[in-house]
């Protein structure tokens, strides 16, 4: 099996920048959820080209930071859980990943002790 051959069924967008902002990878259904913008074919493009104001402003800040964004959206009826965080190769700086994950809109919350 490819290494990464799971990803591509993968139930949730997955988006994939290097250290300068270039997509280098999407699975299906990033490149689903982003048709409308170029979908696979912003493979190559900066994602900070893909984001007006604020938003730009924020991610740049948050690559520079290397910092991780996680937040929840509702669109369309669907309420998504968005996970931005730096990705690391040996120890060095590789860029971001963005998870997108559809969740239900009311979600149980569990609290757990240690033992």
């Amino acid at each position: 099996m490819d290494r990464h051959a799971w990803i591509e069924e993968f139930p949730g967008a997955v988006t994939v920048c290097d250290e300068n902002g270039t997509i280098i990878e999407m699975n299906g259904r990033s490149a689903r959820t982003f048709a409308g913008d170029g979908g696979a074919a912003l493979i190559g493009k900066n994602v900070l080209d893909c984001h007006p104001e604020p938003a730009r402003t924020k991610l740049t800040e948050m690559m520079d930071g290397r910092r991780t964004n996680v937040y929840t959206i509702e669109k369309n009826g669907a309420k998504k859980l968005i996970y931005q965080a730096p990705w690391f190769r040996d120890g060095k700086y590789g860029g971001f990943v963005e998870l997108s994950l559809e969740v239900p809109l009311e979600m149980p919350h569990f609290v757990r002790t240690s033992r």
